[in-house]
């Protein structure tokens, strides 16, 4: 998952930025409005946390061209500023969440995986495919009972080809999803990637099927039919 963190405060920046990729997700990070704007109209993201103060162009504004484009992506507004005002003004210009700093980096988290889910479809936590479970709240996933040890990488590898179960994924699809403005991978690492998440998953009727030279595919699972000796 692909989070655009748009925060003119350098040091803030660099936390929340560090903690959401040890959660797991890829972070761009933009200091003034005029260029997260920029990055809103050239690249995919999943969710934008936005805050309200940016230099070059204030990030209200960056939310009403946003939601003007047609574009509902979740998103989540940080402002020093709590008046009820400026609540109101940011929620009916589309946000879909508001805190104020100071925050806890726990809520922050914990907010950013509700969005997450909400712009899925709202569906529940826990994806089960066959005898594979994946958590998305935890980001951790299982065969059965036993966990799987999953790079972030394979993690964020596996939540794509769940959210399209039975649909082809290009290489340029994953790099778009999971990698970072400027972050250099290339389709040669995307086979690696799914060559060793394949290792580990590839049990029990689960099976990611290769396109030749146009991606991948999470194969719809299919219980296998027992017959009774007669």
């Amino acid at each position: 998952m692909k989070i655009l963190l748009a925060e003119d405060d350098s040091l803030l920046s660099e936390g929340l930025s560090q903690s959401l990729r040890q959660a797991g997700y890829a972070v761009d990070c933009m200091f003034k409005g005029s260029d997260t704007d920029t990055a809103l109209t050239t690249m995919n993201y999943d969710i934008l946390i936005l805050d309200l103060g940016l230099p070059k162009m204030s990030g209200l504004e960056v939310l009403r061209r946003l939601r003007a484009r047609g574009n509902n992506m979740p998103v989540l507004i940080l402002t020093a500023a709590d008046s009820v005002e400026q609540r109101v003004q940011g929620l009916d210009a589309g946000a879909d969440d508001y805190m104020a700093k100071p925050f806890d980096l726990k809520e922050l988290e914990a907010r950013v995986r509700a969005l997450a889910r909400r712009g899925t479809g709202g569906g529940a936590s826990i994806w089960k495919h066959g005898p594979l479970t994946f958590d998305q709240v935890g980001r951790i996933a299982y065969i059965n009972d036993d966990m799987l040890d999953l790079s972030a990488r394979e993690v964020g590898l596996l939540e794509v080809l769940l959210q399209r179960v039975g649909r082809l994924v290009s290489k340029e699809q994953f790099v778009d999803h999971l990698c970072e403005w400027g972050e250099e991978v290339s389709n040669n690492a995307i086979e690696v990637y799914i060559h060793r998440l394949r290792k580990k998953i590839e049990v029990n009727g689960v099976r990611i099927a290769t396109v030749r030279g146009l991606g991948y595919c999470l194969e719809k699972f299919v219980e296998k039919e027992t017959s009774a000796n007669s």
